[in-house]
């Protein structure tokens, strides 16, 4: 299969990277780290021996996303799975007190960049009447939590475009699904506490959270599942984690 993945360079998309590429796909890895990349996409290549074309753009950038698309070489067109993984939180704050940067960057992150990349690749999985579009949502999309707002705004809006595009393409016989993690602990905490290693680190201490391995299994088990099957939605949480805002620490 060729398999496109968002946000490759990190996190859950890097990890299911490495499992698809161990499972012999051939892959297209988007990212806006064009080092990071770069030396991904020479390190799955060596040590998996397959084809991988690495597209550096900003997910939020629509004419980046509508020209990488359609100038793909004539060999990689037939993508078979959209792995819409490139997401990020940007701060924590009461509503009141929240960062109009912080929020316009989460929803051209988060929902208008997987609408840009989905709107470019759904019609060639339409016209083949073949395909697979995997969304991570987050726990979040399903129950807000203090200072989320925002954040679990998106969330909720990528379940219900879930269920939408499952709608839309359903007689075209593309498969949609969506994976909802629960705390996992990769560069998101970073990133939305924007560098502060130290507090980041608090999210996840004194219980055990997912890692991107967890989620990113849990993704390659949807994608390689009988075509008659179809997972619509998997919560998936550490057992220390009943809510978004509820853990046992130890």
């Amino acid at each position: 299969m060729i398999i496109l993945i968002t946000g490759a360079t990190s996190g859950i998309g890097r990890a299911a990277a490495e499992i698809f590429a161990g499972q012999k796909h051939d892959l297209i890895l988007t990212g806006r780290r064009e080092d990071r990349l770069s030396d991904f996409t020479n390190q799955l290549k060596n040590k998996f021996q397959i084809e991988i074309l690495p597209l550096c753009f900003d997910i939020r950038n629509r004419e980046a996303v509508k020209t990488a698309i359609e100038q793909l070489p004539e060999r990689w067109k037939s993508i078979d799975v959209l792995l819409n993984n490139a997401g990020l939180a940007a701060g924590l704050d009461f509503i009141q007190e929240g960062s109009i940067d912080d929020w316009d960057q989460m929803i051209d992150t988060n929902l208008k960049g997987l609408l840009y990349i989905t709107r470019a690749v759904s019609p060639g999985m339409a016209a083949r009447k073949k395909g697979h579009i995997i969304n991570i949502g987050s726990i979040a999309g399903k129950l807000v939590y203090p200072k989320g707002n925002v954040y679990c705004a998106t969330k909720f809006a990528v379940d219900a475009l879930t269920q939408g595009m499952r709608i839309d393409l359903l007689e075209h016989g593309i498969k949609v699904s969506q994976v909802c993690p629960g705390a996992v602990e990769t560069e998101f905490s970073d990133v939305r506490f924007k560098g502060d290693k130290a507090l980041a680190d608090t999210v996840y201490s004194g219980y055990q959270p997912l890692s991107a391995y967890d989620i990113a299994n849990a993704v390659s088990w949807i994608v390689n599942l009988p075509q008659h099957v179809n997972i619509n939605d998997l919560t998936i949480m550490p057992v220390a984690q009943a809510a978004p805002a509820y853990h046992y620490k130890k």
